[in-house]
């Protein structure tokens, strides 16, 4: 017992010994050396480990915040809002300070999956197989429900048979684009943008 009192006693005496605290109550300026601790001196920058830095955009919303992305060894291993840029000027919502978390998940899919009609399983395919089967089923839908005239005649040239759900970061231009292809190239009518959701 006696061994354990002196253990935690030196233990107490090292931690207030190196506590900044009770120097600077002791009257050493704060601007001294009397704000250091062993733990501070060892601190070292959390990016200090990084062998490249690059920039990129935040893929959550249509605002488009910069961002800095810190990697070593061709891994990404932070990334925070870049302070150059005059859109979020160095700062970035809860959404896009969590980029590195979606972007390392193990969760995250990062290759084509396909389940067939009525299948119970999941099976890995090209990504030329996909989109070449995005394209033809599209097609398909469009030749077996376009209408090119109302029954009372009026010409409509559209489409109900598909739709388009757009992402929250396309920006104007790709939103333009997206209307004109589908709306005035495929004659969809149901078109929609997730950042109203």
């Amino acid at each position: 017992m006696a061994k354990l009192r002196r253990g935690m006693a030196g233990r107490g005496a090292r931690f207030l010994k190196d506590w900044s605290l009770p120097r600077q109550l002791a009257g050493e300026s704060p601007m001294s050396t009397a704000a250091r601790s062993t733990t501070s001196e060892n601190l070292r920058p959390r990016l200090e480990q990084a062998d490249r830095v690059g920039t990129s955009i935040c893929p959550f919303c249509a605002v488009g915040c910069s961002q800095l992305v810190y990697a070593k060894n061709g891994k990404p291993i932070h990334i925070e809002g870049d302070p150059r840029s005059p859109v979020n000027q160095g700062t970035l919502c809860p959404k896009g300070a969590g980029t590195l978390g979606v972007l390392l998940s193990p969760q995250r899919i990062n290759k084509v999956l396909y389940r067939a009609p009525h299948a119970t399983e999941w099976e890995e395919r090209p990504l030329d197989w996909a989109m070449e089967r995005v394209a033809q089923l599209t097609k398909q839908a469009r030749d077996e429900t376009f209408v090119e005239r109302l029954p009372d005649g009026k010409v409509v040239n559209h489409t109900i048979g598909i739709g388009s759900l757009g992402g929250a970061t396309l920006d104007n231009e790709e939103n333009y684009l997206i209307k004109k292809l589908f709306n005035g190239g495929l004659g969809m009518v149901t078109i929609e943008n997730q950042a109203r959701i």
